[in-house]
């Protein structure tokens, strides 16, 4: 069984090395026939990883549009898959940069004032080297994941948080971390353009959202809930004719376990299947690129804890959390998570009398805007989109003043030893 296995081990590896170079060659005849233009970006959006963690870029695309109207703005990546895909999907340029040569090429050419930071990708050190600029970590979502207040916040030069609980996180868990100057608040700018067409025809049925994230790679990390509450609670849903769920699940989800892989099969089976019964249920199985239309539309969300509980809590609409299985799982009830409306997994199959609850509790809501503000702090519309554009033009007015201080200085541009392949389908290090 073991030779079987490294067979077809060898198998997946030989077909990732071919995909890879056919996408890296077409990815660089599109770089030879649209060059960069040098001089022509101050902001880059540096993203190394491959596609499988695009996701944590595409709720960018809405305000990178918005803040190119008045930066030059593109996105520096690495991998020649995920470029292929942003090359379709990107509002923004995308500009490939394989080796370390060609981004120190890439550096010495523009204008660059500030890069952003979505993840932490072990290859962001390669970026890390260049001095004159600003390193900003913009993350991919707020929550209370651990992820959240990792170590490597200090690696940047500054950061774009949510709110006021995100700078009270950090002060909990970081030492010596100078907050009141490296962490900016800006709220969520992505919750200005939670948009999209609905996928189905609104009816009289309440729309149920069951956004679960993935599995995780150890105890501590293991928020995910579909294979520990997903069916019996999609099964309850997809049962009601009073009803309308949309499955949203992580795009990792079951990328470690089969079982949680399986179950999540389970229940994109059980929707088409309900579907066939009753097409006017219109449930719907969503793994499409845009988010916001999802969070806009539900009438309750459930959610694992995940950013998703935070775009959610933008709304003010009410919302579900599933309570981890697994007893390792990291909670931090200092914050919304405790005040939250709890999902066990033993009463996953009776979620509509809990979904129920939520929507006709008038102090449930009062909550939710409470927390929503503490959070994201004011979230009329257009408010976030300002204080981050607020944030750059205050990060711009920095470079101006210590460009002006160490004019005629160079970037320091020595070989880098970790100058390595692209690992088109490997797993990247894990995030939210």
């Amino acid at each position: 069984m073991s030779v079987i296995s490294d067979l077809n081990a060898a198998r997946k590896v030989v077909r990732n090395a071919i995909r890879s170079r056919r996408n890296r060659r077409i990815v660089e005849q599109h770089m030879a026939e649209h060059p960069a233009e040098p001089g022509s970006v101050r902001i880059a959006v540096y993203f190394a990883d491959t596609r499988v963690n695009l996701y944590q870029i595409r709720q960018w695309y809405a305000p990178l549009a918005e803040l190119a109207k008045i930066h030059p703005v593109a996105i520096v990546t690495r991998s020649p898959g995920a470029t292929l895909t942003l090359l379709e999907e990107s509002p923004v340029p995308v500009h490939y940069k394989r080796r370390v040569t060609d981004l120190e090429q890439y550096v010495d050419e523009q204008d660059l004032r500030i890069v952003f930071y979505v993840n932490q990708n072990q290859k962001n050190f390669q970026m890390f080297r260049y001095g004159r600029m600003w390193h900003v970590f913009i993350n991919h979502g707020e929550s209370d994941k651990m992820y959240m207040t990792t170590n490597q916040f200090k690696a940047y030069d500054y950061s774009l948080v949510a709110g006021q609980a995100a700078l009270d996180r950090l002060s909990r868990k970081l030492w010596d971390f100078d907050l009141q100057r490296k962490a900016i608040p800006i709220g969520r700018p992505q919750a200005d353009h939670f948009a999209g067409e609905l996928p189905y025809t609104p009816d009289d049925r309440v729309v149920v959202l069951y956004a679960p994230t993935w599995e995780g790679d150890r105890p501590a990390a293991a928020y995910g809930s579909i294979a520990s509450h997903g069916v019996a609670l999609a099964d309850a849903v997809l049962a009601s004719p009073a009803h309308r769920l949309i499955y949203r699940p992580h795009p990792r989800s079951g990328v470690i376990d089969a079982a949680y892989r399986d179950a999540n099969r389970r229940i994109i089976d059980a929707i088409a299947a309900a579907n066939r019964r009753d097409p006017s249920a219109q449930h719907v199985y969503d793994d499409g690129p845009a988010l916001g239309w999802q969070l806009a539309a539900a009438d309750v969300a459930i959610t694992d804890i995940s950013a998703m509980i935070y775009d959610r809590l933008a709304t003010g609409k009410p919302l579900i959390v599933a309570r981890p299985l697994s007893e390792d799982a990291e909670v931090d009830e200092s914050g919304y998570l405790g005040s939250a409306a709890w999902l066990t997994s033993d009463r996953a199959g009776e979620v509509l009398s809990l979904v129920e609850e939520v929507r006709g509790d008038a102090a449930a809501l009062a909550n939710l805007a409470h927390w929503s503000e503490r959070h994201f702090g004011e979230t009329t519309p257009g408010a976030a989109t300002a204080r981050f554009h607020a944030a750059v033009e205050k990060l711009m007015g920095e470079w101006d003043r210590h460009a002006a201080i160490h004019a005629g200085d160079r970037h320091s541009s020595e070989s880098d030893p970790l100058d390595d392949e692209d690992d088109e389908e490997g797993l990247p290090p894990t995030e939210d």
